[in-house]
C-alpha cells in the first residue's frame, strides 16, 4: 500500500522532539508539507527543517499561555494556506507527590492542564471552524495508556489530562462526521523519549521492560506510520477510535 500526503499541510505540535519529530519526518517523507511547532527548542526545531524533504515551516506558540493560543491557527492559516490535519502531539508530564502542599500539587494540576488540555481544546476548536470551511480534515491526539489504565499517584495530573482527550476526540468524530471532520486517538505507553528519560534515570530500563510485553521498548518512529496512515484518509471510517499503541502493556 502507497500512502501520499502530496497536497497536504498538516501542523504537529511538540514537533521539535521526540514523537512530534518522528510524525514531522514521517509525514514530510510521505509527500506533506509539515508546520512544525514548538515551544523553547528553536534550534532542534531549525534542525528537524533541514531534515525533512518536503516545504515545511516552523510555528512557535507556548502552549501553557491560552491568550497565545487562541488565534494560532488562523494565524497559521493566514500565512500558510489551508491546513488539512492537526496532530496534537505536544505534553508535558511533571511529576507532583501526594505529599506536596495542596498549593504546590494544584500549581502542577494547573500547568499540566493547560498544556495537556486547554491548548488542545483550543487548537481542536479552532481548526474545526477551518475544516468546515474546507469540508475536511483529520485530527489525530497523541494521548497516552494512562488515559485508560491510570497512573501513580505522582502523574494523577498527567492521565486526568490525558483521559480528557478521549472524549474530546470522540465528541468531534461523532458530531463533526458529517461535515468532513474526522478524529482519531493514540495512546502510546512507555516510549524512549526525552520526557521519559527522567523516569528511567529514576527507576532503570528493566523498570519499564518488566511492564511491556515486547523484548524492547517503543520508539518515537514506531507510531508515526500509523499518524500518517490517519492523515491520509484510507482510515476515516475508524474516526472516533482509540489505537493502543504500548507494546502490550496494556490490553482492552
Amino acid at each position: 500500500m502507497q500512502i501520499s500526503l502530496a497536497n497536504q499541510r498538516i501542523l504537529v505540535t511538540g514537533a521539535s522532539r521526540g514523537i512530534g519529530r518522528a510524525i514531522a519526518k514521517q509525514l514530510s517523507a510521505s509527500g506533506a508539507e509539515v508546520i512544525v511547532h514548538y515551544n523553547t527548542q528553536e534550534g532542534e526545531a531549525k534542525s528537524l527543517l533541514a531534515e525533512l524533504s518536503t516545504a515545511a515551516y516552523l510555528a512557535p506558540c507556548d502552549l501553557s499561555n491560552a491568550a497565545e493560543v487562541k488565534g494560532f491557527i488562523p494565524r497559521l492559516v493566514e500565512k500558510y494556506g489551508p491546513i488539512s490535519a492537526l496532530v496534537n502531539n505536544a505534553g508535558i508530564s511533571p511529576a507532583a507527590r501526594d505529599t506536596l502542599s495542596t498549593a504546590d500539587w494544584l500549581e502542577v494540576w494547573e500547568k499540566v492542564f493547560a498544556v495537556n488540555t486547554t491548548a488542545v481544546g483550543i487548537l481542536c476548536k479552532e481548526f474545526v471552524d477551518h475544516a468546515r470551511i474546507q469540508g475536511n480534515g483529520r485530527i489525530v491526539m497523541i494521548s497516552s495508556r494512562a488515559a485508560f489504565r491510570g497512573d501513580t499517584p505522582d502523574y494523577l495530573a498527567y492521565a486526568a489530562s490525558k483521559g480528557a482527550l478521549v472524549s474530546l476526540m470522540r465528541s468531534i468524530a461523532r458530531h463533526y462526521g458529517k461535515e468532513g471532520i474526522k478524529a482519531f486517538l493514540i495512546a502510546p505507553g512507555f516510549t524512549r523519549t526525552d520526557m521519559a528519560a527522567e523516569i528511567l534515570a529514576q527507576y532503570g530500563e528493566d523498570f519499564a521492560l518488566r511492564d511491556i510485553a515486547l523484548s524492547e521498548l517503543t520508539c518515537p518512529e514506531d507510531l508515526a506510520p500509523m499518524v500518517t496512515l490517519l492523515c491520509s484518509g484510507l482510515a476515516d471510517h475508524a474516526t472516533g477510535t482509540s489505537i493502543d499503541m504500548n507494546a502490550g502493556s496494556y490490553v482492552r
